[in-house]
């Protein structure tokens, strides 16, 4: 998201909202107590994000177990998240740590391309997460069993709805730009262009409000089996359907906890153009959503039964490998098919 900047000529402020890319803006905010704070939050953050999403993909690529269908979009998310913080999430460091962004406009439109691709698939990744417990939990399609086809069906179209809406930029239809404190680059909502606006009308609808939409709905459905179910006797199956269903909830609730305020300060400066708000604050929900890769793999670590059990045996008794299969992981077993 770029906003513009306070304490800058007219000239500055009047390309920042043109159509043609402008140099990044030195701020008055001292060196040592934002730009290298931030620094260090982003680099903290990446590499989190970089560790614990890696984990997550190399322990699903050693255990057969881990890779069944209603397992892709988690490990697709991760994919996500892990392209987030190695281009953006690197480069964002980087740039904090110099004060500002250097890299020349080319960098600039890359690295807004690439932190929209796997953000935008990291979103519809989650509302895929959501559709699928919704279709394996509420049984709208009655007895219809969740293959490798949906899985991977489910893949594509999170990467195939990224690409679509991260392209137009490139090709005229919208621009990446300079966002925050001027260290990192995002789709302009600022451009008050008639092709800027109407792209980031389209990709607000489209890319943020459509996803919630559905994840809202399939979340409310959620919550309401799992309460009926915790009201009945359940047996094997519908307690672990129950403890997934509940670690998918609690992943969409930290998602719109993290985007809520970005999609919020977004569409604030799309409806109204001219709106003055602060380098720092405006960097404050440009944070949060880009945290957002670090926390989804320790929900998986911590709330997926299958994941904490490989995890655990990888990294702290491998004699343990050949170890007989804990019940709850034969339970999941069967809700999955071969």
């Amino acid at each position: 998201m770029s906003t513009p900047p306070l304490n800058v000529s007219d000239e500055e402020r009047l390309a920042a909202n043109g159509s043609g890319p402008v140099t990044p803006i030195d701020h008055d905010a001292p060196h040592g107590v934002n730009f290298i704070a931030l620094s260090v939050l982003m680099g903290i953050t990446s590499a989190l994000s970089i560790a614990l999403n890696g984990l997550v993909v190399f322990v699903t690529l050693r255990s057969r177990l881990l890779r069944r269908p209603l397992n892709y979009a988690l490990v697709n998310l991760a994919c996500a998240d892990l392209g987030i913080s190695l281009s953006g999430g690197v480069i964002t460091t980087a740039s904090n740590a110099r004060g500002r962004f250097d890299l020349g406009t080319a960098a600039c439109v890359a690295d807004g391309f690439l932190v929209a691709v796997f953000g935008m698939t990291a979103l519809i990744t989650v509302c895929v997460l959501a559709v699928e417990r919704y279709v394996v939990v509420c049984k709208p399609l009655g007895s219809v069993h969740f293959g490798t086809q949906h899985g991977l069906c489910g893949v594509a179209i999170s990467w195939a709805w990224a690409l679509a809406w991260s392209m137009p930029p490139l090709f005229g239809w919208g621009r990446y730009h300079y966002e925050g404190v001027g260290t990192s680059c995002a789709p302009d909502w600022a451009d008050s262009s008639p092709s800027g606006r109407s792209y980031m009308t389209a990709y607000f609808i489209f890319c943020f409000a459509l996803p919630m939409i559905i994840i809202l709905f399939c979340y409310t459905k959620l919550m309401i089996s799992i309460h009926k179910v915790s009201k009945l006797g359940l047996s094997a199956n519908d307690t672990a359907e129950r403890k997934v269903g509940v670690m998918v909830v609690v992943m969409i609730f930290a998602f719109f906890l993290c985007w809520l305020p970005y999609a919020a300060l977004a569409i604030a400066v799309v409806i109204k153009p001219d709106l003055k708000v602060p380098p720092v604050t405006a960097s404050i929900p440009v944070y949060m959503a880009k945290s957002s890769g670090a926390y989804n793999p320790i929900i998986y670590i911590f709330m997926h039964r299958q994941f904490r059990e490989h995890i655990s045996r990888m990294l702290c008794d491998h004699r343990n490998q050949s170890s007989r299969i804990n019940p709850e992981e034969n339970t999941m077993q069967r809700l999955q098919p071969a």
